[in-house]
C-alpha cells in the first residue's frame, strides 16, 4: 500500500472545496465511464452466462483501476518524494465531488425560485434517475435534497474512507465500483445479471461509509441546532434501514432529521412506480429554500470528515 498523510486529504478537500471538477482537465471518472462502454460489448460477448460475464467484467475493471493508479503514483514518487505527493493530491482531488454537487443542486435551486418548474425539472434530472417530467415543486425538492445526502457518500465520505484504509489507489478503485453501480447497476431486463455483482460490490463498499455519514451528518448538524443533531442521529440510524437500498436510507435519513424534512415516497424509475418509504414522515415536505441548507450541511460534514480522518491519518 501506498502510504497516504494527513496533509494529502485535506489539500484534496481543499481543491474540491474551492475549485470544484475543473472543465478543461481530463477527469479520472470520464475515463472510467469510457472504459466501462468500451469493454461491456466485448465481455458480453466473450462469456455468454451475463451473471459470469458481469462479474469478471466488473472486477477486472476494478483491479485495473487500482493497479494503474498504484503504477502511476509509484512512478511519480521517482523524480522527487514531492512529485508523487502532488500526483497524490490530484488524484484525490479527483475522487471528491462535493463542490460540483452543490453546484448541480443549487441550479435546481435557482430554477425554483423563478418558479421554472420546466427548467427545474431538466436541471434535476442531471443529478438523478427517476424520471422528472411530470415532478411538482414538493417532488423536485425532494429528489435534490435525497441526492445531495446520497452523494455525500458516493461523491465523499466512500472514497475519503477508502483512501484512509489502502491509500489513493483504493479510493480510486472505489471510483470504479460506484461509476459501475451508475451505469450498470440497474434492475432492468439489459443489467439485471450483467450488472448484478457490480451492484453488490457497490453495496458492500459502501456499507460502512453509509452508517457513518449518520455521525459526520449529526456532527455537522450541531454547529446549527443540538436538538436537531440528536434527531438527525435518531432518525439516520432508526428510519435509514427502511430504504430499499441498504445504503442510500441512512444519510437520507439523518438529512431529513437535521433538517426536519419528509424525505423519500413514490418515485418513476425507468417507467416504473417504485415504492419507497417516507424518512422524516413526521415532517413536511421541504420547502426549496431546504436545498441551500441541504448543502450547506453536506459541505460541513465533508469537513469535518475530512478533520477527523487528518486527525486518524496524524497519529496512527
Amino acid at each position: 500500500m501506498i502510504e497516504i498523510h494527513w496533509y494529502t486529504i485535506v489539500a484534496a478537500f481543499l481543491l474540491d472545496f474551492f475549485l470544484g471538477d475543473p472543465a478543461r482537465l481530463p477527469h479520472p471518472i470520464v475515463y472510467m465511464g469510457r472504459a466501462i462502454s468500451y469493454f461491456e460489448p466485448w465481455f458480453r460477448k466473450k462469456i455468454p452466462h451475463l451473471l459470469i460475464s458481469g462479474a469478471i467484467f466488473a472486477v477486472s475493471l476494478i483491479l485495473f483501476t487500482w493497479v494503474t493508479g498504484t503504477a502511476v503514483i509509484k512512478v511519480a514518487f521517482l523524480p522527487h518524494p514531492m512529485v508523487g505527493e502532488c500526483v497524490q493530491i490530484i488524484l484525490l482531488f479527483f475522487c471528491f465531488s462535493s463542490k460540483s454537487l452543490k453546484q448541480a443542486a443549487m441550479a435546481v435551486n435557482d430554477a425554483l425560485k423563478k418558479e421554472d418548474i420546466t427548467r427545474a425539472r431538466k436541471a434535476v434530472g442531471m443529478i438523478v434517475g427517476r424520471q422528472t417530467e411530470s415532478l411538482d415543486k414538493p417532488a423536485i425538492t425532494r429528489a435534490t435534497i435525497e441526492t445531495v445526502a446520497e452523494n455525500f457518500v458516493d461523491g465523499f465520505l466512500s472514497p475519503l474512507f477508502f483512501a484512509c484504509i489502502g491509500g489513493v489507489p483504493a479510493a480510486l478503485a472505489y471510483k470504479m465500483i460506484n461509476t459501475l453501480d451508475s451505469m450498470v447497476g440497474y434492475k432492468n431486463q439489459a443489467y439485471l445479471y450483467f450488472g448484478r455483482v457490480a451492484a453488490r460490490i457497490d453495496d458492500g463498499a459502501n456499507f460502512i461509509p453509509a452508517r457513518l455519514s449518520v455521525v459526520m451528518i449529526s456532527l455537522a448538524m450541531a454547529v446549527f441546532s443540538r436538538p436537531n443533531s440528536i434527531q438527525a442521529l435518531k432518525i439516520g440510524f432508526n428510519q435509514g434501514r427502511r430504504h430499499k437500498s441498504p445504503n442510500a436510507g441512512f444519510p437520507e435519513a439523518a438529512f431529513a432529521g437535521g433538517l426536519a424534512i419528509r424525505l423519500g415516497g413514490p418515485s418513476i424509475y425507468h417507467g416504473r412506480v417504485v415504492e419507497k418509504p417516507f424518512l422524516g414522515e413526521q415532517f413536511n415536505d421541504p420547502e426549496p429554500f431546504k436545498i441551500s441548507q441541504a448543502c450547506d450541511l453536506m459541505l460541513l460534514a465533508s469537513f469535518f470528515a475530512t478533520v477527523l480522518a487528518g486527525l486518524i491519518l496524524a497519529v496512527f
